[in-house]
């Protein structure tokens, strides 16, 4: 983690810091718009801190805060701005989206420009501010010891943490979001049952199996898939996904419901009038509340992160938990 500025004792000026993932970012082309933008806006000399494989935001956005840092930029993947909201959410400190990875899924159901640097720094020094809910979750693992993050898109039990596990990096960095595929096909041949009991707001326990159990504050994967169609990112609520598909026709049902009814019909007026009802392998629930147990340790993920396996969890809403810089409305077409 470094930083650096020429901020002198009598410059009162505000300033932004950027957290940045080295693997991710053109640092230098950064640097230059950044020195530009925060001149045009007024504000002080930016700092600089990068994030480390020990350290993936947490640590910088500390010393970034301790720093006097009234904005945070983060310049990285998903995991990346996990990493910074996590660490930034109690303090009242604006983030700000550089869109820097494969997914950058909140980005994408904030409708923001992706891969336009110089919007997303023009953006985050003059736009506005907006606040979006925020997901917390406790991890319990098998050892009853209990972890505490923060999430801003999907918490994942299953199938979709198996997927991944069994992503291979090297190819993910060269053809992006498609070596999922790959990743996803040797995950399906796992015919593995997760024997869960949950329980959402103050309804009662109920057990079931289930193939995968997504938590989402978001609904749109990469791709534009829609896997929750009703999700807002400003709702006060979490969206539950609970596939248990059986055989190949339910799994043709689950793919048809999410990329086509979801993805495509769901985006008209028209085409919400043409969907179908909900298929049995797939079960949508909404709730400010969740918590799950499972009868073995799972593998378990975080906006795209793996996070070790987990024996239970208790997840929640922090709704307008979170403030990011959006576009102003007088420069959106």
């Amino acid at each position: 983690m470094t930083a650096d500025s020429t901020n002198g004792p009598a410059d009162r000026r505000r300033v932004a810091a950027v957290v940045y993932n080295p693997i991710k970012v053109d640092l230098p082309a950064i640097k230059a718009v950044v020195a530009e933008e925060e001149s045009a806006a007024g504000w002080g000399t930016t700092l600089w801190f990068e994030t480390s494989e020990e350290d993936p935001g947490q640590g910088a956005t500390e010393a970034a805060l301790a720093e006097g840092a009234e904005m945070i930029i983060v310049a990285g993947g998903d995991g990346t701005v996990r990493a910074v909201a996590e660490a930034v959410h109690e303090h009242g400190v604006t983030l700000a989206l550089l869109p820097s990875g494969t997914g950058n899924l909140l980005a994408r159901n904030l409708k923001l420009t992706l891969d336009d640097l110089e919007h997303s720094i023009h953006s985050a020094f003059t736009g506005d501010d907006r606040a979006i809910d925020l997901g917390m979750i406790e991890i319990r693992r098998a050892d009853s010891s209990v972890d505490r993050h923060a999430y801003l898109v999907m918490a994942g039990l299953g199938l979709d943490a198996q997927m991944l596990a069994n992503t291979d990096e090297e190819l993910k960095a060269k053809v992006g979001w498609l070596a999922y595929v790959k990743a996803i096909a040797i995950a399906l041949k796992d015919d593995n049952q997760l024997r869960i009991r949950y329980k959402l707001d103050g309804g009662r326990s109920k057990s079931m199996r289930a193939h995968t159990v997504i938590v989402g504050n978001c609904g749109t994967l990469q791709a534009n898939v829609l896997l929750m169609p009703d999700a807002a990112v400003d709702d006060g609520k979490l969206d539950i996904v609970l596939l248990r598909p059986e055989g190949f026709v339910n799994w043709v049902q689950v793919f048809t419901k999410i990329v086509w009814e979801n993805g495509v019909l769901s985006r008209t007026r028209l085409g919400r009038k043409l969907r179908t009802d909900e298929v049995k392998a797939l079960n949508y629930l909404k709730g400010s509340r969740f918590t799950l147990t499972v009868e073995k340790p799972e593998l378990i993920e975080l906006d795209g992160d793996e996070f070790g396996e987990a024996v239970a969890f208790r997840t929640w809403v922090e709704a307008g938990g979170l403030t990011v810089k959006v576009p102003a409305e007088s420069s959106e077409d």
